[in-house]
C-alpha cells in the first residue's frame, strides 16, 4: 500500500532514539535472543510488563523525531519514514471510527530505536521485537526487525507488509484503552488462550484499519494518506501475518509444532483474522473473545 507522493507527514509523532544507547539487555546470547524473537514477535515482552507493578523503569532518555520524513514519497522511498506515514494514517483514523462507540482516543507514542532502549515497562533490546508498553502507551519499532521478518520467517517484504506489523502493535493500543489488553495475561499460553485471543484481535484491528487506510486523510489538508489497496498490498499483508505464525515459527526453531505453547495463534489464524477485519470493516466483529473457535 503506497502512500500518495504529496500528503504531508507529521515526524513530531514519532520519538527517533537510533543511536542513543541501550538499556539493560533482556535475556544472554544468542540462543536468549531468538527464544524472545520467536516467543515475543508482535506482541508484548512478559519481562517488560513486570513495569505494570513495580512502576516501571527507564525514561528519560533523550530523543528526536524521525528526520527528513515530510512527505508520501518518503515514506514510499524510506522505511522509518514508512513506519511515521503509518502512525500518522493510524493516528487520523482511530479517534474518528472509536467516536461512534463514544470512545475517547488517547493518541499513543511511539518510538523508532535500535540496538535498545529504555521503556515505561523497563529496558529492552531489539531482541524483542516490535512491542507496545501499556505503562507509558508506547509503540517500539527497530527497522531491522523489518528484514528479518523476510530473512528469517520467509515474509514478503512489500509495503503492507510493514505496514501490517505498525498497524498490529497500534491494536494492542486500542486493546488498552477498551480495557482488553489484561486479558493476555490471565491465560498466557495455549491455542484457545487469553494471549493468543489478544494477538488475533490485534491482527483484526489491524485488518480493519487497512480497510479504511485509503480514504484516511490528513486532517490538516483532508488529503489521504495512502493510496487504494491492492491485491498484491493483501497479498503482502497475509504473508506477514503468516510469517509470525506460532506453527511457522515452531516449525523453523524445532521441527515440530506445539499447540500448547502457542502464544500468538498460528499462520491461517493470524491471516483469518487480519482478513476478518478488513472484510468487515466492523470493530464487533474482532470479538476474539467470545469466539467459539479461533
Amino acid at each position: 500500500m503506497s502512500f500518495n507522493d504529496n500528503v504531508q507527514l507529521d515526524p513530531s509523532q514519532v520519538q527517533d532514539r537510533r543511536g542513543m544507547g541501550t538499556g539493560v539487555k533482556v535475556g544472554g546470547g544468542i540462543g536468549g535472543g531468538l527464544v524472545l524473537l520467536v516467543a515475543l514477535l508482535l506482541g508484548i515482552n512478559p519481562n517488560l510488563l513486570g513495569g505494570l507493578t513495580d512502576g516501571g523503569g527507564g525514561g528519560g532518555q533523550a530523543q528526536g523525531t524521525a528526520p527528513a520524513c515530510s512527505t508520501g514519497a518518503d515514506a514510499d522511498a524510506r522505511l522509518d519514514c514508512r513506519i511515521t506515514g503509518t502512525v500518522n494514517s493510524l493516528n487520523a483514523f482511530w479517534p474518528g471510527y472509536l467516536q461512534q462507540y463514544n470512545v475517547q482516543y488517547p493518541r499513543p507514542e511511539a518510538v523508532i530505536f535500535t540496538g535498545g532502549t529504555n521503556t515505561g515497562c523497563g529496558a529492552a533490546t531489539s531482541e524483542v521485537g516490535p512491542f507496545y508498553c501499556p505503562t507509558d502507551t508506547t509503540a517500539y519499532f527497530d527497522p531491522g526487525f523489518f528484514q528479518e521478518l523476510v530473512d528469517r520467517f520467509g515474509s514478503s517484504g512489500g509495503p503492507l507488509a510493514q505496514e501490517y506489523v505498525v498497524a498490529h502493535e497500534f491494536g494492542h493500543h486500542i486493546q488498552n484503552v477498551l480495557g482488553d489488553l489484561g486479558r493476555a495475561q490471565q491465560d498466557p499460553q495455549g491455542p484457545e488462550s487469553g494471549s493468543v485471543r489478544t494477538e488475533l484481535q490485534a491482527d483484526c484491528y489491524a485488518g480493519l484499519w487497512a480497510k479504511y487506510a485509503s480514504t484516511t486523510a490528513n486532517p490538516d489538508t483532508g488529503q489521504p494518506y495512502l493510496e487504494p489497496l491492492t491485491q498484491q498490498d493483501l497479498s503482502d499483508a497475509l504473508s506477514a501475518a503468516a510469517s509470525v505464525g506460532d506453527d511457522r515459527i515452531q516449525k523453523a526453531a524445532t521441527g515440530r509444532v506445539s499447540p500448547e505453547g502457542w502464544t500468538h495463534g498460528s499462520s491461517e489464524e493470524r491471516q483469518r483474522w487480519f482478513s476478518r477485519g478488513y472484510e468487515s470493516g466492523d470493530i464487533n466483529q474482532c470479538d476474539t473473545f467470545s469466539a467459539a473457535t479461533l
